[in-house]
């Protein structure tokens, strides 16, 4: 039994690291970029790589330290950021029905970030409840050491890596969103899916043309959730008159 339960452990380990892997091609150039950031804005190396380990918070760290280093008031940089981060009150618990019986979880749900969110939300329903722990231990670990480790090298050589490679400069803040299209990509394979975020980016792109800019994103995705609703909803009427 013990060897069993070793095998699965080990197996869940395996499987989180390899899932997880491909994320660092955005995870490392966006903490490096926020380690440069928060450098240039006063913030020492030690600093910037404790917000990045306790807070860990994606775009929720580049506002707190803007925020610090204009002046506003620390009451108001942590509620903003905590504002921005109140999309893991809709995170967790789409995560609830996929999860196995453990107290482990609420600790390990401070690695829940967007990427891991994505991953998880699909593999862990694919996974045996046994290899679940192991698995979102061993992702979210992954990803939190290379936000880590990535702020630190960009608050101690940010500047010097991009003034002896400019190019990374410009590339770096198209790091996160090739992430995003990355995740989304596997959707396009599915009908529903591929209206549905097509016309969210064409709508996103249009308005951001428009006078409604600044309105480009939630209108956009308001518009995408429709999409996505109608398309559903001629598959629930047969079920429906069935019913009645």
């Amino acid at each position: 039994m013990a060897t069993s339960l070793k095998a699965n452990t080990s197996r869940g380990w395996q499987c989180g690291l390899l899932d997880a892997l491909p994320l660092l091609g955005g995870y490392i150039p966006v903490a490096i970029s926020f380690g440069l950031i928060a450098s240039q804005a006063g913030f020492s190396a030690l600093e910037a790589t404790l917000i990045s380990l306790f807070i860990y918070a994606g775009a929720s760290q580049f506002l707190l330290v803007a925020m610090v280093a204009s002046g506003a008031p620390l009451w108001l940089a942590v509620s903003m950021t905590m504002l921005v981060n109140v999309r893991h009150v809709v995170y967790a618990p789409n995560l609830v029905p996929f999860l196995s019986q453990s107290r482990a979880w609420p600790w390990l749900m401070h690695g829940l970030t967007d990427q891991i969110f994505a991953l998880a939300h699909t593999r862990l329903a694919e996974l045996n409840d046994e290899d679940k722990v192991s698995w979102y231990t061993a992702a979210s670990l992954l990803a939190w050491a290379s936000w880590v480790l990535g702020t630190t090298l960009g608050a101690i050589a940010g500047d010097t890596l991009t003034q002896q490679w400019p190019l990374m400069d410009a590339v770096m803040p198209f790091a996160l969103p090739a992430l995003f299209i990355v995740l989304l990509a596997p959707r396009f394979s599915d009908k529903q899916w591929f209206y549905t975020l097509s016309v969210t980016m064409v709508s996103a792109m249009l308005l951001a043309m428009t006078a409604f800019q600044h309105a480009a994103i939630p209108l956009a995705a308001l518009s995408g959730g429709m999409t996505f609703y109608l398309l559903n909803r001629p598959h629930n009427k047969p079920e429906q008159e069935h019913a009645n």
